[in-house]
């Protein structure tokens, strides 16, 4: 079916197909409105929304097929996000958000950072930092499993990789939260917080960069930004905006799988359990969690040119939002799909990393550090027991979860 008959409406109509309204994130109502996208609908025109009108794109195929097509869907003519830039913005360009050939020379400076050698390298000290976190914590006694495990996880990473004060590490994670929300939009005092807390934390790293400028090349991203030609001249903005991918990057993606690895298994207490018998099913169980949570739900593409997709009339300027979380409960690709099966044959394909060029560029530092703590976590035999409701984050964008609170128990 071409498209999905809605009555005009007034702006204030509320499209039921509209699947960038952040409370389907925050309650855990998402499933139905994709559900009925998929059979119906997968490349469907919403034309009322907070963000304006956009194509969704829900199944597998057509998104990527759009992302095998950078020249026609455009990643820099309208950034990332299903939010537009407005007036007032800060504009920071990021690698991410860059079209050949300049996305290329921008993403080799820091891909070295991720290579098998390098995730050999830093095995032990993740290993180490995972054990120590775990030792720590209490059996039997109630705490906030993002808190305590995913984010302190997560924010020690990016302090290594950063070469970041150990300190004050924590305002990786308080940055990165306020540069993905992409609900500030919608507000111009929190847009005006934003842009403030946004420039302290380019302040705090131009202070770094300063620091290593004229010293012996080291295995840090702000030392290989220095050290490289595709990025040694970028301005404030443009170092800002790859410092604020790559925090979020970081952050997002391998602290929300976490969480989900906590609230998923408790699903489905049968393929945790299968997991806890066959600790050898834990690199595909990684795959199968990132695949079944999708901590960043959409990216977002522009049309450079009149095109078609799906027997859809594309238009040149249109923004089209390719929704990972949906593909990735694509039916005619992951059978049973809202199921974490923990031996799924093709957990791999999942496009939680999205697809093509812009394919996460640390992916394989995420997959490490999940792979570590559930290796640990088997070790100890130890199991979480998610004891309430989870509060999840309110926005399209970042799929991921806020508070969890949990308590272990040994098996």
């Amino acid at each position: 079916m071409a498209t999905l008959a809605t009555e005009s409406a007034p702006q204030e109509h509320v499209d039921p197909l509209d699947v960038s309204r952040p409370e389907l994130y925050r309650d855990d109502l998402w499933h139905a409105p994709f559900r009925r996208l998929r059979a119906e609908a997968p490349v469907y025109r919403c034309e009322h929304s907070d963000f304006g009108p956009y194509w969704s794109l829900s199944t597998y195929k057509p998104i990527v097929q759009a992302e095998s097509l950078p020249e026609i869907f455009s990643s820099q003519a309208g950034g990332i996000t299903i939010a537009d830039l407005q007036d007032g913005d800060i504009k920071m360009p990021m690698f991410i958000a860059m079209d050949r050939p300049k996305h290329t020379g921008q993403r080799r400076t820091v891909a070295p950072a991720f290579t098998p050698s390098e995730m050999v390298r830093l095995t032990d000290n993740i290993r180490t930092r995972t054990a120590e976190i775990l030792d720590s914590l209490p059996v039997g006694e109630s705490f906030d499993w993002v808190d305590r495990v995913s984010i302190e996880l997560t924010t020690q990473m990016l302090a290594i990789l950063f070469d970041f004060p150990w300190a004050d590490r924590r305002l990786l994670t308080y940055w990165s939260d306020w540069a993905g929300d992409i609900e500030v939009a919608k507000d111009p005092a929190r847009k005006d917080e934003r842009r403030k807390i946004l420039f302290e934390c380019a302040a705090y790293f131009g202070e770094l960069w300063k620091a290593k400028l004229g010293k012996e090349p080291t295995p840090d991203l702000i030392s290989m930004m220095i050290h490289s030609d595709a990025m040694s001249e970028m301005d404030q903005m443009e170092f800002l905006g790859n410092l604020i991918l790559l925090i979020v990057g970081g952050n997002d993606t391998t602290r929300n799988s976490m969480s989900a690895y906590a609230w998923g298994l408790e699903q489905f207490p049968d393929e945790r359990a299968r997991l806890e018998a066959n600790p050898a099913l834990i690199p595909n169980a990684v795959q199968e969690i990132i695949r079944w949570q999708t901590p960043l739900a959409h990216m977002r593409r522009t049309a450079t040119q009149d095109t078609e997709l799906e027997g859809q009339k594309i238009r040149e300027g249109d923004k089209l939002v390719l929704w990972y979380l949906s593909a990735n409960r694509d039916e005619s690709i992951f059978p049973d799909a809202d199921r974490i099966i923990v031996d799924r044959e093709n957990a791999r394909r999942h496009l939680a990393f999205g697809h093509g060029i812009h394919r996460c560029v640390g992916a394989r530092l995420a997959e490490l550090q999940i792979s570590v703590l559930l290796e640990e976590m088997a070790k100890r035999r130890l199991r979480v027991n998610v004891t309430g409701e989870p509060e999840r984050v309110s926005a399209c964008f970042v799929h991921g979860y806020r508070k969890m609170p949990v308590e272990l128990s040994r098996y």
